[in-house]
C-alpha cells in the first residue's frame, strides 16, 4: 500500500495517553483587590485553570518562579517590585487611562499589561496556553465520503483505533450530525460522558484538558459524538473552539465529516493537516467525489484519496486518483462491515490483523514517522 506523502510540517504526536494523570500547572495571582480577584478567578475558570492566590510574592513552593504564568494586580505591583525577574509575568489593571501603569510594569519586570474588561478574551487564551502548554498540536486527519454510504465513518473509527493501539493520545470527533453517532459504531453509546449538544453553545476558548476528560472513552479513544435526541446545529464558532481545544492536547485527532460544506465544516477543514476522500470504485461515485473535492479543496490544501473496490469495468485505484487529480493514499481492503455501520459485533478496524486494521496501521506508521523522528 502506498500511503502517499507525509503531512505538512509542523504537526506531530504529543503526550501519550497515559499522561492524563500529570498534575496541571497552576497560574499564580497576586492581588488584594477583591473585585479584580473575582474577575481573574472567573477568567481562570473559563480557561480550565485553578490558580494559586497570594497577596504578595509567595515564599513557599511553588513560589514565584515555578508557575507557568503570574498575574499581578496593579495594586500589588509595588509589593512585588524586586522579585526575581522571570518570563510570564503580566500586570493586570482596570484603569484604561492610567499613564503610570507601564512604568510600574517595567519596574516589576512584567512582559505586558492587560486592561480589564476589554482584554478578557486575550487573557483567557494566555492562561489556557500557559497551563496546557504550547507544544506540538495533534496531527489532525479528516475523513470525507466521496458519495453517501462510502464508509467514511467506518474508516474514521478504524483510524482512531489504530492510532490508540500505536500509543497515541487519540480523539475521534463526529462532525456529521446525521451519521448515526460514532459512539454507536464503536459500541460506546452507553458510556457516560458529554456529547455535542453539551458543546453546541461554546464560544471563545475551550480548555483542552477539560474537554478530553469530559468525553466518553471507548477502547482508548476519546469520542465526541451525538446523543440520541434531535439533531443539534453546531455553530461554526463552536466547531472552531472545540476542535482547537482537541488539537492543543497533542497526539492524533480524527474528524468524520459530511459531504456538504457548511460553516461548521469549513471551520473543521481549516484545522485539518490532511483530508482523506474515500471513493468507491464506481463512475457515479467518482463524479460525486469530484464535486465534493472541489468544495473541500477551496479550504483544505492537502486532500488525498482512498479508494475501495469492487471496481466497475475499466476502473482501478490509479485511474480514480488520476481522474480526481488527488494523491492516492492506497486501496482500502474489502472487509465485511466497511460500507455501512454494523449494529453489533466489534468496531471496524478493532482487529489489528484484519485488512482494515493493517491499512490504518500502515497509514499512521507512514505519516507519524517524520514527527516522531523530529
Amino acid at each position: 500500500m502506498d500511503t502517499g506523502p507525509g503531512p505538512q510540517a509542523g504537526t506531530g504526536a504529543g503526550p501519550r495517553a497515559g499522561e492524563e494523570g500529570v498534575r496541571q500547572a497552576r497560574p499564580l495571582i497576586v492581588t488584594e483587590d477583591l473585585v479584580l480577584l473575582d474577575d481573574l478567578l472567573r477568567l481562570c475558570a473559563a480557561a480550565g485553570a485553578e490558580p494559586d492566590v497570594h497577596h504578595t510574592v509567595p515564599e513557599r513552593p511553588p513560589g514565584w518562579s515555578d508557575p507557568p504564568l503570574v498575574l499581578v494586580g496593579d495594586d500589588a505591583a509595588a509589593r512585588c517590585r524586586g522579585a526575581t525577574r522571570r518570563p510570564g509575568v503580566l500586570l493586570v489593571h482596570r484603569e484604561a487611562d492610567d499613564p503610570g501603569v507601564w512604568r510600574r510594569a517595567v519596574e516589576l519586570g512584567a512582559e505586558g499589561v492587560l486592561t480589564l474588561p476589554g482584554e478578557e478574551n486575550r487573557l483567557v487564551d494566555l492562561i489556557a496556553d500557559a497551563v496546557e502548554g504550547t507544544g506540538r498540536q495533534a496531527l489532525t486527519v479528516g475523513v470525507i465520503g466521496g458519495r453517501g454510504g462510502a464508509g467514511a465513518s467506518t474508516l474514521s473509527c478504524a483510524l482512531a483505533l489504530a492510532a490508540a493501539r500505536a500509543g497515541e493520545r487519540t480523539l475521534l470527533l463526529d462532525g456529521d450530525p446525521l451519521g448515526g453517532g460514532l459512539d454507536v459504531l464503536l459500541g460506546g453509546e452507553r458510556v457516560e460522558g458529554r456529547r455535542w449538544p453539551d458543546f453546541a453553545a461554546s464560544k471563545g476558548r475551550v480548555a483542552g484538558a477539560a474537554l478530553e476528560e469530559s468525553l466518553p472513552s471507548v477502547r482508548g479513544v476519546r469520542v465526541l459524538s451525538w446523543d440520541r435526541g434531535d439533531p443539534v446545529r453546531v455553530p461554526p464558532e463552536a466547531m472552531r473552539s472545540v476542535l482547537a481545544a482537541a488539537r492543543r492536547r497533542g497526539g492524533v485527532v480524527v474528524v468524520d465529516l459530511p459531504r456538504h460544506v457548511d460553516g461548521a465544516v469549513t471551520q473543521a477543514l481549516a484545522q485539518l493537516d490532511v483530508g482523506l476522500l474515500l471513493v468507491p470504485g464506481e463512475l457515479r461515485a467518482v463524479a460525486a467525489a469530484h464535486r465534493v473535492a472541489g468544495a473541500v479543496g477551496t479550504v483544505l490544501r492537502d486532500l488525498r484519496t482512498v479508494v475501495r473496490g469492487p471496481y466497475a469495468p475499466g476502473l482501478d485505484e490509479w485511474w480514480i486518483a488520476d481522474a480526481l487529480r488527488l494523491p492516492l493514499v492506497g486501496e482500502l481492503p474489502a472487509e465485511e462491515g466497511l460500507p455501512a455501520a454494523g449494529d453489533s459485533g466489534p468496531p471496524p478496524g478493532a482487529d489489528a490483523r484484519g485488512g482494515l486494521g493493517r491499512f490504518c496501521t500502515a497509514f499512521w506508521e507512514r505519516v507519524l514517522a517524520p514527527e516522531r523522528a523530529a
